[in-house]
């Protein structure tokens, strides 16, 4: 009865440090610096009017901003001197919005996006 006590005690011991390795294992990142650069900007062209930029493409733009080891910082700058700021997580794609008014000192959380759902989706 021991021997079967601790038989099944070792392979639960083996199949828990299995599974345990399984979801440690560092994946590596699904979504590239172009992906997350790609996403907000067809995000920011479906959701923002452009038409200020036309005569002058400085009042608008999308630029990379610093990355982190699980984040790219993507920033929406507006023509009313508005900011977006898009923080993609490399892995989840899942991309969190933060709006700041430099002049007047607000910033507040703007909510989150899919970056996937502003990927075009390329056929093969």
């Amino acid at each position: 009865m021991k021997k079967i006590g601790y038989s099944l005690m070792f392979l639960a011991l083996l199949l828990g440090s299995c599974h345990k390795s399984k979801t440690e294992s560092v994946q590596p990142s699904s979504i590239t610096k172009e992906m997350a650069y790609e996403g907000v900007n067809n995000y920011c062209h479906s959701e923002y009017d452009w038409s200020m930029a036309k005569e002058d493409p400085s009042m608008m733009y999308l630029q990379m901003g610093e990355e982190t080891d699980s984040t790219y910082h993507v920033v929406f700058r507006s023509y009313t001197g508005a900011f977006v700021h898009f923080y993609v997580d490399k892995t989840s794609g899942t991309t969190r919005m933060v709006e700041s008014v430099p002049s007047l000192q607000v910033e507040e959380e703007a909510g989150t996006i899919d970056l996937f759902d502003y990927l075009e989706k390329k056929t093969e």
